[in-house]
């Protein structure tokens, strides 16, 4: 079967990546002969990010995909005796010729977040007009209070194949919408597997920085996002998680691992990048003896490795979170939308987040030391659910492949 994918990335969040290798990696065990062809946002490094024989990359930047290839899909869709100089094109020659269309947007049709509705209608549509069956895969969508996203979401998504609903908030604002297609799942990323060379390379970082299991090690997932909702207020981000880096360490046996969890080569650009925040806040630690910042390179596998190896995550990445859990270690989020609550609830855990409007280094202090005193709770939380949700997250391949076998 054919599958083309769009919404995620190898290169710049390396959540979308993890969600993307997840899809590879199951729908493959079920599809021996699969192939994928991704629809990038960033052609030239994904390519060279690429490990998977069966993919193939084509660009498809938000530009191209409103100007060129939404009008080439409505005239697939008006124009049949057009269709066969169409299909010379290489982007509908992919979705005309595939058996599925995954969207894999982490969020999307989202009160407040207008500005991004074009992007997410644009995404689908050429899959639409094709006639080629879009699946949504698990993302955070809703409320529905918003009149235009409201009508967008009644209008599109009624059209779509499959929609895996990424926790019960989502759920319950889209059957709000009367929708038949709508199907309650974990986050795809908790089916991400981790090869035995991808952790290996991990291990050989974390000793290249000083890593000792006997020390009270502490990962730190700073976010660029979070860093501007922060900025809104008046308040400084950076300071603020210096400050908490350099509380935890007064402690001689704590070791804080500072890590960007949305990576890119060009580590001059904020957008989609959390290098220069973790690059701002590591300049700011007094104690930097204690402090790592992890700048190479690494891979959603590693990164989820690396999460593994720490005694608790402190993270304001939606998916830090998620790997944190899937690897059983205590977590303390920093979010500002409900796609965090709803994944902590699958594991009971909905005192272990607390919102961007209650940040400051004093609060952050105060509720980690609550949550690394009851760690030990926590951790049995966790394990008493993974199963269970990481059973939930693999429905996404069984639902894929039984749409590309009709």
């Amino acid at each position: 079967m054919k599958y083309v994918i769009i919404g995620s990335a190898f290169a710049g969040n390396k959540g979308a990546a993890s969600m993307l290798e997840a899809a590879l990696q199951t729908i493959g065990e079920r599809d021996s002969q699969a192939e994928f062809i991704l629809l990038s946002m960033y052609p030239d490094s994904d390519r060279k990010l690429n490990s998977y024989k069966n993919l193939e990359i084509l660009p498809a930047k938000p530009l191209f995909l409103g100007a060129i290839l939404n009008p080439l899909a409505l005239l697939y869709k008006i124009l049949p005796p057009l269709r066969p100089i169409l299909r010379k094109q290489q982007h509908i020659r992919a979705i005309s010729g595939s058996d599925v269309y995954l969207d894999q947007g982490g969020i999307t049709f989202v009160d407040g977040r207008e500005v991004f509705l074009i992007y997410n209608i644009a995404s689908i549509l050429p899959a639409l007009f094709i006639g080629t069956p879009v699946v949504k895969c698990s993302q955070a969508m809703g409320p529905f209070k918003s009149g235009v996203n409201r009508f967008f979401a009644k209008l599109f998504l009624p059209h779509v194949a499959k929609i895996y609903a990424r926790g019960q908030k989502t759920y319950e604002s889209l059957q709000r919408l009367n929708l038949n297609n709508v199907e309650l799942v974990a986050d795809y990323a908790f089916s991400m597997n981790i090869t035995k060379p991808e952790a290996k390379l991990a291990y050989k970082l974390l000793k290249k920085h000083g890593y000792d299991k006997k020390r009270q090690n502490i990962g730190v997932f700073p976010s660029e996002v979070l860093r501007k909702k922060v900025e809104k207020r008046g308040l400084d981000y950076e300071q603020i998680i210096a400050d908490f880096i350099d509380t935890l360490t007064k402690d001689k046996n704590t070791s804080v691992y500072l890590l960007p969890h949305s990576q890119k080569s060009d580590i001059e650009k904020r957008h989609n990048n959390d290098i220069p925040v973790c690059s701002d806040i590591y300049n700011l630690v007094e104690n930097k003896k204690s402090c790592s910042y992890i700048t190479e390179p690494t891979s959603p596998q590693q990164l989820r490795y690396i999460i593994g190896q720490m005694d608790m995550n402190v993270v304001a990445r939606f998916h830090a979170m998620v790997s944190s859990l899937a690897m059983e270690i205590p977590v303390l989020v920093t979010g500002w939308s409900h796609k965090y609550q709803e994944v902590l609830d699958m594991f009971e855990l909905k005192d272990c987040a607390f919102h961007v409007r209650d940040l400051s280094t004093k609060k952050l202090v105060k509720q980690f030391d609550t949550s690394f005193a009851g760690r030990t709770k926590t951790q049995e939380l966790i394990k008493k659910n993974l199963k269970r949700v990481k059973d939930s997250s693999k429905k996404q391949a069984d639902g894929v492949y039984e749409i590309a076998q009709k």
